[in-house]
């Protein structure tokens, strides 16, 4: 039985998130689908993540096990042969019979775009959230280094979603960038709660609004409370965009 690891991105606009649901089409579901007709088997698939509806992965990791010899190259091939063209296959690699796409991840980076100007772009429909008002980035770099470190992000986490036990994360990058009208926040973590980096771009451009002070950050986490934090963002900017592993090469 061989243990493969792959890595795969896809344009999220027209997928209700990764994970398989009843109503409504993943981008689990299609994967599977391609694989099968590649395999001859349905595989379970271990996923790194379970994105929202509509978000985007530039870098997804998925493992799963197979008694086929089918070389890692040949499939990555035949996966984007049967794929539609809004995911695609990069790499594939065999690992350690106990790795595990999400329990064997040390941390991810995820970016949210936002496309700062009075008219659209319309090629980033559905790829970039239009925010037409002025963003003051120094403002809300100073509050994104708040983030930093390791704290309960309870006040970051949607409270349908929230379960029992250690909602504490550790943030290793949070800052904003810009490049001309595109605007990026980039943010590194051992892990994410769900809605997390939606919650803190709501939250930041709150404080570029200046209806939130920067040093008001700390007093969000230390509250644990879901209304004492900013709105959450759309899920049409937010990008996973690294998925860290600390003993597996992918691109090997």
């Amino acid at each position: 039985m061989r243990n493969l690891l792959l890595t795969i991105r896809y344009d999220g606009a027209n997928y209700h998130g990764w994970q398989v649901q009843k109503n409504a089409v993943s981008v689990q579901q299609v994967f599977q689908a391609a694989l099968e007709k590649i395999l001859g088997e349905r595989p379970d698939l271990k996923g790194c993540s379970r994105t929202d509806s509509f978000v985007h992965a530039l870098e997804f990791c998925v493992s799963f096990r197979t008694e086929r010899d089918i070389p890692c190259q040949r499939l990555v091939g035949a996966l984007n042969h049967f794929l539609p063209d809004d995911i695609a296959a990069l790499s594939c690699r065999e690992v350690p019979d106990g790795f595990h796409a999400r329990y064997s991840c040390a941390g991810k980076e995820y970016v949210y775009l936002i496309w700062n100007r009075q008219t659209p772009d319309p090629f980033l429909r559905g790829r970039a959230l239009h925010y037409w008002y002025p963003l003051d980035l120094d403002r809300m770099n100073r509050a994104a280094a708040c983030f930093l470190g390791e704290h309960d992000f309870t006040s970051f986490c949607a409270k349908d979603a929230r379960r029992p036990g250690n909602l504490a994360r550790t943030v290793t990058k949070a800052e904003w960038s810009r490049k001309g009208n595109r605007v990026l926040f980039s943010v590194a973590a051992d892990g994410f709660l769900y809605h997390m980096v939606r919650i803190m771009v709501g939250t930041m451009l709150r404080v570029s609004q200046g209806k939130l002070e920067p040093e008001s950050i700390p007093r969000i986490l230390r509250a644990r409370d879901r209304a004492a934090a900013g709105p959450t963002a759309p899920p049409q900017g937010l990008y996973l965009k690294k998925v860290f592993y600390e003993d597996v090469n992918r691109d090997a």
